[in-house]
């Protein structure tokens, strides 16, 4: 049995929500390369290169726009982001060699669509990041709606991204669950008054918690998962009672 009454409560469950970022893939090491050659090369912390443990805590997660003006506060906006531009750029050069599906990921997919389960992929990335992804995982067809933080009126922590997302699969927050696996996502999705469940695919699960997540999973293939799923799965499959 599933314990987390948030979670149970569910069923019988009409949707999930999808970050993309460390979520859908183990993306955060390939952003973590492109951050730290492009830092290093303007001199960042005095030239020496960003940890992870930097990345996690201070990068991962966060929309571009503000990581302009925490990683740049004395730089000129336009200028930072043209940073982020260039950063944002390299990820794509570097994706197509490295980026794989968090395990399960697939057989997750198979279970949403056999179950007619409604689902949307939100992200703070930048369209055409999220695109590219999307598309060198094989789901772009598998996700009907794709909501933007950017083409919010605000991104994500703030709720809007996932609200937004509610809105335009028509479904209930009551029988909807999100995957995300930054503590920025989770406070978003909290913030929407749905369920989040954390994927500890980089960030530590104690920052996760802390942000409201109601289950921490290592992956689609987690057990704890699987006995969720089990609970609040819809009484039909398929169309089929």
């Amino acid at each position: 049995m599933a314990t987390d009454s948030a979670l149970t409560k569910l069923a019988p469950l009409e949707a999930i929500l999808f970050d993309i970022d460390g979520t859908l893939s183990d993306s955060d090491p390939i952003h973590f390369c492109a951050f730290r050659e492009l830092l290093q090369e303007i001199g960042f912390n005095e030239g020496v290169p960003i940890t992870e443990e930097f990345y996690s805590a201070n990068i991962s997660g966060a929309h571009n726009d503000d990581l302009a003006r925490s990683l740049f506060p004395d730089m000129d906006h336009e200028k930072a982001m043209q940073f982020m531009d260039d950063k944002e750029a390299m990820f794509r050069k570097l994706a197509p060699g490295h980026l794989k599906a968090v395990d399960g990921l697939h057989d997750l997919c198979r279970w949403i669509e056999g179950h007619n389960l409604k689902r949307a992929a939100v992200t703070n990335a930048p369209r055409a990041n999220a695109e590219l992804m999307l598309s060198l995982l094989g789901l772009t067809e598998f996700f009907p709606v794709l909501v933007i933080g950017s083409e919010c009126d605000r991104a994500k922590p703030f709720p809007d991204p996932y609200l937004k997302a509610l809105l335009l699969i028509d479904a209930s927050p009551d029988h909807t669950f999100i995957f995300e696996d930054s503590a920025s996502g989770i406070r978003a999705g909290v913030a929407a008054g749905v369920p989040v469940v954390g994927l500890t695919t980089r960030n530590p699960g104690k920052a996760l918690k802390d942000a409201g997540a109601s289950l921490l999973i290592k992956d689609f293939q987690d057990p704890k998962l699987l006995s969720v799923l089990e609970e609040v799965k819809p009484a039909t499959e398929n169309g089929q009672a």
